[in-house]
């Protein structure tokens, strides 16, 4: 187990080399929750997209504050990275896709659910998750992707399963995909330069890609399932025992901001200039997500046995373990 959260962490470095500081630096009090004045700090894990558009809204209204918390983000490539920041005590909190989280819990790796993150609109092509291709590419459909060269944030991980379903849907051979590893936002000037062939973004990359002439082929998350819950903020086990109060004030905020967020979604969209390098005229084209309250159990049910036919579990995840 330590040899598995060693190596996690490890990865998490790569990605997030600030976050990591020297091999001793785990176990300083600049890496645990702090608490000054009544107000306790935490260290959250995120990605510069969209689907954390309401963590940010909710620090800008106040209401973490409200709760009692204050919060420092620190941005990754993906949740896979964030996992492993999480289990070692880099981060309080994180936000991590469906999948990833999965894997981490098969795997035995300490994590729990706290919060709901984010869910597919359940819209074909109007979805804010989309397969793209360039504009003048001869690609039209998902099972066309055989032999080609496909862009997803991270391996083995909620975007590989859902593009795969959506190969598989549409006749094609998804073990005939040639899966490469890049970030979201450097997706766009990849597919306009023809470095890849097609590209599985979300938000605010999508709008990005769509904004130079790119098209969409598949919404691969809505291929999953109706309503996917795509992505969810999660602790440790430990932490959570050890610190129960502070991750309910955390729920009860992420909440707050969630609601928020969904009601507010002229403000969600403007909160994301504060994190992302998205220009005026493509962020009024941003397609948002749906941010509900709880988890769709059917949907990650789903996944997972996506997941599983995909070879990514050595052992069933337990969903129950995982999920608040």
């Amino acid at each position: 187990m330590r040899r598995l959260l060693t190596a996690l962490a490890a990865g998490a470095c790569l990605v997030t080399a600030s976050a990591c500081g020297s091999s001793g630096s785990s176990d300083s009090a600049s890496d645990k929750a702090s608490s000054s004045g009544g107000v306790t700090k935490v260290k959250v894990g995120v990605i510069p997209i969209v689907d954390v558009a309401p963590l940010y809204l909710g620090q800008d209204k106040g209401i973490f504050k409200k709760h009692g918390l204050e919060v420092e983000t620190t941005l990754a490539q993906g949740g896979a990275a964030i996992v492993p920041g999480v289990a070692s005590g880099q981060f309080q909190f994180g936000f991590s896709n469906s999948t990833s989280l999965m894997v981490a819990q098969s795997n035995n790796v300490p994590v729990k659910v706290v919060s709901n993150g984010i869910a597919s609109t359940g819209v074909q092509g109007k979805d804010f998750g989309g397969l793209t291709v360039k504009g003048d590419s001869t690609i039209k459909s998902a099972d066309q992707l055989e032999g080609k060269k496909v862009a997803i944030n991270t391996l083995k991980n909620i975007n590989e399963t859902a593009v795969r379903e959506s190969v598989r849907k549409a006749g094609g051979d998804p073990d005939k995909v040639n899966f490469v590893e890049l970030a979201f936002d450097q997706m766009p000037a990849a597919l306009d330069s023809g470095q890849i062939d097609a590209a599985m973004v979300v938000e605010p990359a999508l709008a990005t890609i769509k904004a130079q002439g790119g098209k969409e082929i598949a919404s691969p998350l809505v291929d999953v399932a109706p309503n996917l819950t795509v992505a969810m903020y999660f602790t440790s086990t430990s932490y959570e025992q050890q610190n129960a109060a502070v991750v309910k004030k955390f729920q009860e905020a992420m909440a707050e901001s969630l609601a928020y967020a969904d009601a507010h979604p002229d403000e969600a969209r403007q909160i994301v200039t504060t994190y992302t390098k998205i220009p005026a005229e493509t962020l009024a084209k941003v397609q948002l997500p749906a941010w509900p309250a709880e988890p769709d159990r059917a949907s990650l049910e789903a996944l997972e046995k996506l997941g599983e036919s995909d070879g990514l579990f050595k052992t069933a995840p337990d969903l129950d373990k995982l999920l608040p």
